[in-house]
């Protein structure tokens, strides 16, 4: 049993016509579709809709629906190389033998000395939460 759907054919429509807009030109408006293609707004609302999720489209409220600036291909992963032979994953480790300086982890992983602030913890110190400013703009 095949069962056709109004919104699939109609994105199937639009898709194939997309071709004749430029990356940011405008589609027709809703109702210029409702009209063209005889569906319902609705139809053509889920319609844009399912372009949109495909990336196809962009679809602005008040402003209408355009085509979509072709995606960049996405970045290669950096090149990891020098971190196998860094850390033998090659499987080298036991021709070289090597040792270990960990005085760089042991450093980073000591206490700060009194007085010194840490910023790497993702929130700032205590004694540098504006407290006062926000209880006073939350009290107005």
């Amino acid at each position: 049993m095949h069962e056709r759907s109004s919104v699939g054919e109609l994105a199937g429509q639009l898709r194939r016509e997309l071709d004749r807009y430029s990356p940011g030109g405008k589609l027709p408006s809703s109702r210029a579709l409702v009209e063209r293609f005889r569906v319902s707004p609705v139809t053509v609302s889920r319609a844009l809709a399912q372009l949109a999720a495909e990336g196809l489209v962009v679809t602005r409220p008040g402003a209408g629906a355009f085509r979509a600036w072709p995606r960049t291909p996405e970045t290669p992963a950096g090149d990891t190389s020098w971190q196998e032979v860094a850390l033998s994953a090659d499987g080298t480790a036991d021709l070289v033998p090597r040792t270990v300086d960990a005085t760089g982890v042991t450093v980073s992983l000591a206490a700060p000395p009194p007085g010194v602030l840490e910023f790497n913890g993702g929130y700032p110190h205590p004694s540098l939460q504006p407290e006062r400013a926000m209880a006073a703009a939350l009290a107005r």
